[in-house]
């Protein structure tokens, strides 16, 4: 099976509403796949039309190889969910409400007792497995509910939310169990509004606003996108509050502002006008002024920031291809050694506020639907 999910003109209204239109998207099996949108978008009422609590106004989908409209049990037995509002009851145990849910699913008793330990040991609760779930930190009822939601062994594991309201400690617990979970073969749905999360964690992201998919890429893929449209954006943008001679245009920053080798203060000015340079943050070890002198006689370079920490600040024109490799084989060449480098590229934040500020559709953004 190639797809673990594949919908098919799927939409469902309420009354004059449509809140899912026509949705095409397929996730691809033994993968973790980020299904975001903002709120009122769709993406819950998605995820009742693929678990089987709500049924379609037309369209469809398959889930685990399974029709949602013909099939509903077949599906429910393929699919686990770990929901935003943990769904345990209180006065149980951990161990109990388990049970509960075996039961539920009908696993023989021979079985039963295997799997609850299997799991609980997994996701390191066992430890807590007699405690009441209202005795239990967030992160432990978190737990307990992905036992809950295995113990069936499902194929597809819907996760809301996972880690919301948890310490960076217990998230980072939660976010190494995901990725065991699905190295184990288990396709992983994630719908998450935390960014860092998905970028971290996901193959693919689809993203719905208004009810229809406005984005299905790699996370890379889609901040790969975002930056390909502002280039293209700036580029057919010509400057309305500056005097720069069109002649100037086409030499090197440094000619436009007439410095020389040494007085780079006023590149900074430049930068803001026309808006073309990224920044690139460089921790160096033995930083020393001569490296510093090598990098500013670059061409490519607006601006040269040296921190007291050893770390360098360097704007670099971001339309020069192979910008960023000059600035460092300068460094390298001067034997300087290099321990981070960072860039203020878009985030996968920027491209959701980006795309669910436009309300439309931009197809450059939608890949291998």
């Amino acid at each position: 099976m190639k797809y673990a999910i594949e919908t098919s003109n799927l939409t469902k209204s309420f009354g004059d509403f449509t809140a899912v239109d026509t949705l095409d998207m397929k996730v691809k099996n033994k993968s973790i796949f980020g299904f975001l949108g903002p709120n009122g978008a769709g993406k819950t009422t998605t995820i009742k039309m693929l678990t089987c609590l709500i049924k379609p106004t037309s369209g469809t989908a398959k889930v685990g190889g399974y029709d949602i409209n013909t099939d509903p049990n077949e599906v429910r037995q393929k699919i686990g969910m770990v929901p935003q509002l943990v769904s345990l009851y209180k006065d149980l145990t951990a161990r109990e409400n388990v049970e509960l849910c075996a039961d539920y699913y009908g696993i023989p008793e021979d079985e039963k007792e295997e799997r609850m330990n299997d799991l609980m040991e997994l996701v390191d609760i066992k430890y807590a497995e007699n405690k009441l779930i209202k005795q239990m930190s967030g992160g432990q009822k978190q737990k307990v509910s992905v036992v809950a939601s295995l113990i069936h062994r499902p194929d597809i594991l819907f996760l809301d939310e996972p880690t919301i309201g948890l310490d960076p400690t217990t998230k980072m617990v939660l976010w190494d169990l995901i990725t065991e979970l699905n190295d184990n073969g288990h396709t992983i749905v994630l719908c998450s509004h935390d960014m860092y999360e998905v970028d971290l964690l996901c193959e693919k992201v689809g993203i719905v606003d208004l009810g229809k998919l406005v984005a299905f890429n790699t996370p890379q893929g889609l901040k790969d996108n975002l930056i390909k449209e502002k280039e293209r954006d700036l580029l057919s943008q010509k400057p309305s509050s500056t005097k720069i001679p069109q002649e100037l245009e086409k030499t090197s920053p440094k000619t436009q502002l007439g410095l020389g080798e040494d007085d780079l203060k006023s590149s900074r000015e430049l930068t803001n006008i026309l808006n073309k340079s990224k920044e690139l943050s460089i921790m160096i070890n033995n930083l020393d002024d001569e490296m510093v002198e090598e990098v500013k006689k670059l061409d490519i370079v607006y601006n040269v920031k040296v921190n007291d920490n050893g770390r360098l600040t360097v704007d670099v024109d971001k339309f020069i291809e192979d910008g960023v490799n000059n600035v460092i084989r300068s460094i390298v060449k001067n034997n300087g050694v290099i321990t981070s480098i960072n860039t203020k590229d878009p985030s996968l934040e920027d491209v959701f506020v980006e795309l669910t500020r436009k309300k439309t559709v931009d197809e450059s953004y939608i890949k291998e639907v």
